[in-house]
């Protein structure tokens, strides 16, 4: 069974599936922040897990080909950068690591807005941002809060 799945397994599919794959939860956040479904789907671990999956299968698969340093250079500068990411299996790792991050982003935001009572159509604008931009809809998000909580807080 495994071995008929495998040839699906390409980068662009595994790009395609974690991109598309995203958006429902997205639309449970931002539509449905508080029901059981979103809670399960997306405050849960079952999201990253499957990202995390994805991630293992790539980076294991770097190790096969034996490149597991090559072109390994994100600390060298932005010649580096764009280097590395000139690697298809390490710019689709980098990938699923944002939209793992940006989705348990945007699930903190949703816990976070009903512990201060923040209203849904308020938060909405913030979550939107996070899947676009990750920090640019938390900074967004933190602004917010900040009026509705009374206080301002670098901690919680």
């Amino acid at each position: 069974m495994i071995n008929n799945l495998l040839p699906l397994l390409t980068f662009e599919n595994i790009y395609l599936f974690a991109n598309w794959g995203v958006i429902p939860f997205w639309l449970l956040l931002i539509v449905a922040p508080n029901h059981q479904i979103t809670n399960f789907c997306v405050q849960s671990i079952i999201i990253p897990l499957l990202l995390a999956a994805s991630y293992a299968y790539l980076s294991f698969n770097i190790y096969l080909n034996g490149n597991i340093l090559n072109g390994f250079d994100l600390y060298s500068g932005l010649d580096g950068l764009y280097s590395m990411f000139s690697n298809e299996a390490l710019l689709l790792i980098f990938w699923l690591h944002f939209l793992a991050i940006s989705l348990f982003t945007g699930a903190w935001i949703v816990r976070d807005s009903r512990k201060y009572f923040i209203p849904k159509i308020v938060v909405i604008p913030s979550l939107i941002l996070t899947y676009f931009s990750g920090p640019v809809g938390l900074f967004f998000y933190w602004f917010i809060r900040i009026f509705f909580a009374k206080k301002i807080s670098f901690n919680d």
